[in-house]
């Protein structure tokens, strides 16, 4: 265990990035490269049955066109620890925007006129777009049950039976999707904007039907996935073969347009809650059923949204149940929070409403249903200090100026103040993992590892890891990210990257400290370790190292060399363990037109040992931010004739601005946890979202007395 605290640094890539140094997967530019635009679908269901290539062929610089008869369907998925390969170009079409041809061209304007003329002729079918369709299939998800929930709900002094409701949300990273691929020599090469570059490796060999051997994928920076870029794209099959076609590199990057109808979003969710309290403010019961839109074998899983909310607070009677409902779109998926994020606006918002039934103190009933045991397992949560980020947060908030009678709060102009506050949590997991650690005379430093650098700063974590307890020059140390040429990149995802990461290479530093020791032999040399091995005549000194989560085998370090996913977590031999997060909002809302804003907000949060304080705290605002504007914006909307996104744009997809967000006060408990990994570190990237649009909610009402059960939150449904 690492007991120490790290320093605070600069991020090490800030200045490259500034300088535009930095390339992303568009940024390569190869002699003789084309240009590939996709073409998408104009109907939600049906087949192809005519697609005619003439006229885009006519059009000047246009090469060649792909259709669904120059990607033949690949073997039967075998598994084996790789994932399964994505679908090329398909006659059969299942959501709008599906791409039925790959246009490619000498420029871009070319590839774009040609992908414009062709207009495939489709026969039809019957489509259900929306979870309230008629006739939408409804299929029932795993459930989970603890103790006697019903007879504990019958017993109870108070009661909350509400249902609540998150809308269909979508990603928008500022980087597109792009791919850059070239076949040279019998080998495939592609920089891609992915999560998970060896994931993405053997899932392209098996759509393609090619030696894995022969594939690498590069990722070394991706600018934001929160993801939408986790799993293998379709895109990067169809630019990938078009290089092994043409013998020349090619590039495809996808209108934002186009992303919105191919990428995986949030669903919209339905949530029923009923939860029960004795006189004394205890929680006792907890039923909570979730309906998602999903499509058949789609991964977002909607047993998922009871992983988390269980363990929030020591409810003993839990029953948690779930249903798909199939809707005529692309799948949904990760999207930051994940399942959690909707669960803990439902959750949370009950448990104001249950507050202010029982007449007592939000933060106050928080308190008192603290828990140390895991109700689920009943084992011991591990390292758990979610009071101590209530008692923290509500001390910087000044949560006790706060008047609970909802309305009663109001500046000298008249504008009705609101105080509330939620908490957040999500699950600390780890993944297996390797790393290469060389250190040289002539003053570098290179680390090879497995991860992604989303801009999350999981380069500055590890740099962190190294320069506390290695003397070597901070300038000249290069990490190697996201190339499978390099070594094995698992997905970075689920708030596992820097847990997964930092620890072997804290292992591989300490390896590196017992082969210092070792050659030096207890002289006296002086300098710092560039300068020890110089004058030993040494020009470098390489050590590897190895890591799996508590309670992995082996085995799940060929699993994650394989791209398949090798995480533990968050029930590890010892303990559960979980993120937590407490939020305290302030907002304004104009008496007249309802307009609110957002005056301040405090986040507290305990992720464990804090590896990288710089770019942690930057989550935490990035969290806030995104957390009003979820709350108060975005909902992406859905044309029922089309099965269509109507505002699939930046102009029209309504995101927070700056003028929306006023002072947000970050903290960070930095507390190691000794059960997740050697150097005391719980993930963070996904915890930031979760709780905070409940805060909001819940602020709302203690300014209006109105309560909001539905996001997001809009001026028409205050007044």
């Amino acid at each position: 265990m690492t007991a120490r605290p790290f320093a605070e640094r600069e991020r090490i890539d800030a200045h490259d990035k500034v300088l535009g140094r930095t390339r992303f997967a568009a940024d390569y530019h190869l002699p003789d490269m084309i240009y590939a635009m996709m073409v998408p679908a104009t109907i939600a269901k049906g087949r192809v049955v005519e697609l005619s290539t003439d006229a885009a062929t006519k059009v000047a610089g246009v090469i060649r066109v792909l259709t669904a008869s120059d990607f033949p369907p690949p073997p039967p998925f075998k598994g084996g620890g790789a994932p399964p390969p994505p679908p090329t170009i398909e006659s059969s079409i299942r959501y709008l925007g599906q791409p039925v041809a790959l246009v490619l061209g000498e420029t871009l304007e070319a590839a774009i006129e040609g992908a414009e003329a062709i207009t495939p002729r489709y026969d039809t079918q019957a489509f259900k777009p929306l979870i309230n369709s008629e006739g939408a299939t409804r299929v029932p998800g795993k459930s989970i049950a603890v103790g006697e929930t019903e007879p504990a709900l019958a017993k109870t002094a108070v009661l909350v039976d509400e249902r609540y409701e998150t809308p269909t949300q979508h990603h928008n990273p500022i980087e597109l999707f792009a791919t850059t691929a070239i076949w040279s020599d019998g080998h495939l090469t592609v920089y891609d904007c992915t999560q998970a570059a060896t994931m993405g490796k053997y899932a392209l060999a098996g759509a393609l039907q090619i030696d894995p051997n022969k594939v690498d994928v590069k990722s070394a920076y991706v600018g934001g996935g929160f993801g939408q870029k986790g799993m293998p794209k379709r895109q990067t099959a169809l630019a990938a073969h078009a290089a092994m076609l043409t013998g020349r590199p090619v590039k495809l990057v996808a209108p934002r347009g186009q992303i919105f109808h191919l990428a995986p979003y949030r669903p919209r969710s339905l949530h029923h809650i009923k939860l029960g309290a004795d006189s004394e403010g205890r929680m006792v019961g907890l039923s909570y059923d979730v309906v998602q839109e999903n499509t058949p074998g789609g991964i977002f899983a909607v047993g998922a949204y009871h992983e988390a909310i269980p363990r929030l607070y020591g409810i003993g009677d839990y029953s948690g149940t779930g249903s798909d409902i199939y809707v005529d779109r692309q799948a949904p998926g990760p999207m930051r929070g994940t399942q959690t994020f909707a669960a803990c606006f439902a959750m949370e918002s009950a448990v104001d409403e249950l507050a202010y039934k029982l007449g007592r103190d939000p933060l106050e009933l928080r308190l008192v249903n603290d828990t140390k045991t895991d109700p689920l397992t009943g084992h011991p949560m591990s390292a758990r200090y979610l009071a101590q980020c209530l008692e923290e947060g509500a001390r910087r908030f000044g949560w006790t100026r706060r008047t609970h009678e909802p309305g009663s709060m109001r500046l000298p102009d008249g504008t009705l103040v609101g105080w509330g506050l939620a908490c957040g949590i999500f699950h600390a997991s780890a993944g297996a993992s390797e790393a290469t650690l060389r250190v040289g005379a002539d003053g570098t430093t290179r680390l090879v590892t497995g991860g992604h650098e989303l801009g999350q700063g999981i380069r500055t974590a590890i740099a962190d890891t190294i320069l506390q307890g290695l003397d070597v020059d901070a300038d000249k140390l290069e990490i190697v990210l996201g190339d499978t040429s390099a070594g094995p990149q698992p997905l970075t995802a689920g708030q596992w990257g820097t847990a997964s990461v930092a620890p072997v290479t804290a292992k591989a530093v300490a390896k590196m400290q017992a082969a210092f020791k070792e050659l030096v032999g207890g002289k006296q040399l002086g300098g710092n370790l560039h300068i020890q091995l110089a004058r030993l005549k040494r020009p470098y000194i390489e050590v590897s190292a190895s890591e799996m989560a508590p309670g992995q085998n082996p085995g799940a370090l060929e699993i994650m060399r394989r791209g398949g996913l090798a995480v533990a977590g968050p029930e590890f031999p010892q303990a559960t363990a979980m993120s937590y997060i407490a939020h305290f909002v302030e907002l304004h809302i104009e008496p007249r037109t309802r307009r609110i804003r957002m005056p301040r907000l405090v986040s507290i949060a305990d992720v464990g040992r804090v590896i990288s304080p710089t770019t942690a705290k930057s989550q935490m605002y990035g969290g806030a931010v995104w957390g009003f504007s979820s709350a108060l914006r975005e909902e992406t909307a859905i044309d029922p004739r089309f099965a269509g996104y109507l505002n699939d744009d930046l102009a029209d997809y309504v995101v927070a601005v700056n003028a929306d967000i006023g002072d947000i006060d970050v903290g960070l408990l930095d507390r190691p946890d000794p059960v997740v990994n050697s150097v005391g570190a719980k993930g963070m990237g996904e915890l930031v979202m979760t709780g905070t649009a409940a805060a909001i909610a819940n602020a709302v009402f203690h300014a209006t007395a109105k309560r909001q059960r539905k996001l997001p939150i809009r001026l028409e449904d205050l007044l």
